[in-house]
């Protein structure tokens, strides 16, 4: 009894469904094509009418939240000086200085239209420097003394780095509006200028990572990337190709190696490589090409393996260290070596290994010529070639003391012949950097 009335129950609601859908159908079905329609826009449409524009960015790095690359923080604020495609340093936050005590001592004037990103002016207070061996002295508000221990030319350029106040507030047009760590190494950085416009920019430990970022959808931009496949067959992707003038590509020569000890040997396997084959604009030396204390007149290496098998007087076996994204460059170099009679391995590291022979690597060039950390003797720590020279050492620490520019590139231009005439690397190019873009 009690079913057959749930069964009656059941069919009456239906009846009165069906009749409720025939006599109503048309706006049933106009308010679901509405629905639907509000839907696309919402999902679709909405964001481009009423959205700022947003860029998802990737880059390769670790980076602390004080040495992030100057590609992004450029955007967010200013040091005391900026540096030109020449390397020299032109007025940013200060619109003059000048030295004393042979280059110990440093002044630095402010300009005095330069505000903070909380409307408040730049003063010498508020201008917050770290360097270690460098006391700071502000006689007004706007002037800043440096007092070095020792002198040091190329000064002006190391305040070129950015400057911030408490919460990372700059000078810029666009603002820090949220930064996420991944243990002390920044992950993520937004930054935002007054158009509500925003760059979500997301770092990644390797090229591989940045690219799988790019291809699950996270991030709609690469920048600075050494190695563009596999989106260079992408036809959906814009591919944008510029010379790297401020980076070269070089084999540094292990020179307290029992294998590369002699000077003969590490210049013929320079000139074993078949330099211009290997696609990009070749590097001549350890400097810029658009440097102005760059010497165009030094030992150039051009493929030569008749020179190279002369030089060779003995067996050689060498083991090339590099890293993944240079292996297929390091494979051409091992077989160029290779015909000429050098037995070659290569060996795939991700850090500076610490036994090796040859070590294929991407350096980042000084903006100043200043190179004492790559090739003074004193430098174990960052000198790659283990290189010892007393007159590049002496070279090098005149160029740090000399305040006349003409007498400083005189300095400069010795300092490439002769590292050269030495051959403790083979500099090969300058590398491409891609920038990578969803069409």
């Amino acid at each position: 009894m009690n079913n057959s009335f749930a069964m009656k129950q059941i069919r009456y609601i239906f009846k009165l469904t069906l009749a409720f859908i025939s006599r109503f159908k048309g706006i049933i079905l106009a308010s679901i094509g509405l629905g639907f329609l509000f839907f696309i826009f919402l999902r679709f449409v909405s964001p481009l009418i009423l959205a700022k524009n947003v860029q998802k960015i990737g880059l390769t790095g670790r980076y602390l939240v004080d040495k992030l690359p100057q590609n992004v923080v450029g955007y967010v604020s200013n040091g005391l000086t900026e540096i030109n495609a020449e390397g020299n340093a032109i007025p940013a936050l200060a619109e003059s200085w000048g030295e004393a005590d042979d280059g110990k001592t440093w002044t630095f004037h402010l300009a005095d239209n330069k505000v903070w990103q909380d409307g408040k002016a730049v003063t010498a207070t508020t201008i917050n420097y770290n360097f270690e061996d460098v006391a700071i002295e502000r006689p007004d508000e706007m002037t800043l003394v440096f007092k070095l221990d020792s002198p040091f030319a190329p000064f002006p350029t190391v305040v070129s780095r950015a400057v911030f106040k408490k919460g990372l507030l700059g000078t810029g047009e666009w603002k820090v509006t949220k930064l996420s760590l991944a243990g002390s190494f920044v992950e993520k950085l937004i930054i935002q200028n007054k158009n509500g416009d925003k760059k979500i920019v997301k770092f990644y430990p390797t090229e591989e990572r940045t690219k799988l970022a790019f291809k699950l959808g996270q991030v709609d931009e690469i920048w600075d990337l050494i190695d563009k496949e596999p989106f260079g067959s992408w036809t959906l992707v814009n591919v944008e190709e510029q010379t790297n003038y401020g980076r070269y590509v070089a084999v540094f020569f292990n020179t307290q190696g029992n294998t590369l000890a002699d000077k003969a040997l590490r210049q013929a396997l320079s000139y074993a490589i078949d330099k211009d084959s290997l696609g990009w604009e070749r590097a001549l030396g350890p400097l810029s090409p658009l440097s102005w204390a760059y010497n165009p007149q030094i030992k150039p290496y051009d493929y030569d393996p008749e020179r190279a098998k002369d030089l060779i007087e003995n067996e050689v076996e060498v083991r090339l260290i590099t890293t993944p994204v240079l292996l297929s460059t390091a494979e051409k170099i091992a077989n160029f070596w290779r015909e000429v009679g050098v037995t070659t391995s290569v060996q795939v590291t991700s850090s500076l290994p610490e036994d090796y022979d040859a070590f294929l690597a991407i350096y980042d060039i000084p903006v100043d010529p200043d190179q004492y950390a790559l090739w003074h003797s004193t430098q174990t720590a960052t000198n790659i070639s283990r290189y010892t020279s007393p007159r590049i050492d002496k070279l090098l620490e005149d160029g740090r003391l000399e305040l006349n520019t003409e007498k400083r590139r005189e300095i400069y231009l010795d300092f490439q012949r002769f590292l050269l005439e030495d051959a403790p690397a083979a500099f090969l190019y300058h590398p491409a950097s891609y920038t990578i873009s969803r069409k």
